[in-house]
This record gives C-alpha cells, sequence and structure tokens, in this order.
C-alpha cells in the first residue's frame, strides 16, 4: 500500500481524483522507482498493469524489425501508459520505455478497469488524456515529415524538460537520434548549432537548457500546438517559470 506523494512531485491524472476515488484505488496503487532505460512492456505482450509517471518519463516507442525506433510520445506526470487495458485490446504493437528515471505509480489492470468501468471521474480523466495524447502522436507524425531536425530537436528538449521540470538532462546523442528517429550525425549537428547560439550546453552527456525562450523560438509550431492542448484538457505540461 503506498501514500501518493505529495507537493510538486505526484501524478497529475491521480491527483485530480477526488478523495473518495483515490482511496478506492489507493490499496491497489504501488510506488516504485524506475531505471532508466527500462522496457514497461513489449509490442505485442499482455499488458498487465498501468504506470502513471511521478518524476519519472516515459517514451511511447514503435519499434521495427530491423530495430529501428522511434518515439510516438513522451509519457510525464500528466498522464500514464497502459490505456490497451482500457481499450479492451490487451495488448500493442508498440512499446514503453523508461527515458528518463524516477518513480512510478504502478496499477494493476483489474482495480483499474474495475474503477474507470465506474463511468465516473477517472473515467473522464482518461478520455481527455486519451484526446491529449492523440494530439501529441498526430502533432509527431506531421513533425517528422515536415520541420527541420533544429527544430524538431528544439521541441523535443521543451518537452522533455517540461514533463520532469529539470534544467540539466542527462541525455547522448545516440539517445535523443534514437528518439526522433534520425541519424546521430544529425543530431550532433543541431545540437552544435543550438549550442553555439547559447541556447544550450551539452558536455559528456549532459544537456543543460540555457536560454528556454529562444529555444521555444526556435522550435516548431508544434510544440505550442501540443503544449496547449495538454493545458485545454489537462491544465498540465508548462514549464516551472
Amino acid at each position: 500500500m503506498s501514500e501518493q506523494p505529495s507537493g510538486l512531485f505526484q501524478n497529475q491524472l491521480l491527483a485530480d481524483l477526488s478523495e473518495e476515488a483515490y482511496q478506492r484505488l489507493r490499496p491497489d496503487l504501488k510506488l516504485q522507482h524506475m531505471r532508466l532505460g527500462k522496457v514497461l512492456y513489449e509490442p505485442l505482450e499482455p499488458i498487465a498493469k498501468a504506470y502513471f509517471p511521478v518524476t519519472a518519463l516515459l517514451s511511447w516507442i514503435s519499434l521495427l524489425e530491423d530495430g529501428t525506433l522511434t518515439e510516438i510520445a513522451l509519457v510525464g506526470n500528466e498522464g500514464m501508459t497502459g490505456l490497451p487495458i482500457i481499450w479492451g485490446g490487451s495488448s500493442t504493437p508498440n512499446s514503453a520505455i523508461v527515458q528518463f528515471p524516477g518513480d512510478v505509480m504502478i496499477l494493476e489492470a483489474e482495480p483499474l478497469l474495475e474503477e474507470f468501468n465506474r463511468g465516473d471521474e477517472l473515467n473522464k480523466l482518461v478520455f481527455r488524456y486519451m484526446q491529449a495524447i492523440f494530439t501529441q502522436v498526430a502533432q509527431n507524425a506531421m513533425c517528422n515529415r515536415q520541420h527541420t531536425t533544429e527544430e524538431r530537436l528544439a521541441r523535443w528538449l521543451l518537452s522533455v524538460q517540461d514533463s520532469v521540470q529539470q534544467d540539466e538532462l542527462t541525455l547522448t546523442h545516440e539517445f535523443v537520434a534514437k528518439m526522433l528517429g534520425i541519424r546521430r550525425s544529425s543530431v550532433t549537428v543541431s545540437a552544435g548549432i543550438l549550442q553555439q547560439a547559447g541556447m544550450i550546453r551539452y558536455t559528456r552527456g549532459r544537456l543543460s537548457i540555457l536560454d528556454r525562450p529562444r529555444l521555444e523560438d526556435t522550435a516548431c509550431e508544434c510544440y505550442r500546438v501540443v503544449q496547449s492542448e495538454y493545458h485545454r484538457l489537462l491544465g498540465s505540461r508548462s514549464h516551472h517559470s
């Protein structure tokens, strides 16, 4: 049995529940620390648990047969993974991994479905979250085809920062390249441009965001579209400025 973390670090979907609804779920919620790169579920594997990030950041990943992967969506403490449990499909051809280490609240499928099927608060919150995350997925699909690597990198860094609420991120060029579905050399060039302009500083796998306003100006419109929709639907994903 776990307490919902208090203060800044909490999962917003769970925090937005009434005390009565939260207490129904509380005996089944387990707080667990997740290491970087941990796979939460594999493609087509039955999904038995939902993960509600607290301080961790999760990635919804599409994986090709040759091992190439691309990030479909980011999941921070505004949301959850494990939606196929609710949809009734039980699995998905995609996977989910831990992109930034930290804590998550874990809920087994049965109590999640029981509370969701009440048609009450959790039901409404999850439906709004589904609309928000599908906006992110759709915008990412367009962004990958239409915008420059520099614009996409700026957008992605801003989104990661919004989710983890830290100005210094542990990231390698190789990892970022995988998430964006591009070559490592392209990330190196684009990161160099952003660093030369004074927006970021990158040394030995640690990236610091130095000038957020200019990074926002550099990012493509997709960042603002997605952030606006998350804020409208969930009141979340705004930076700690």
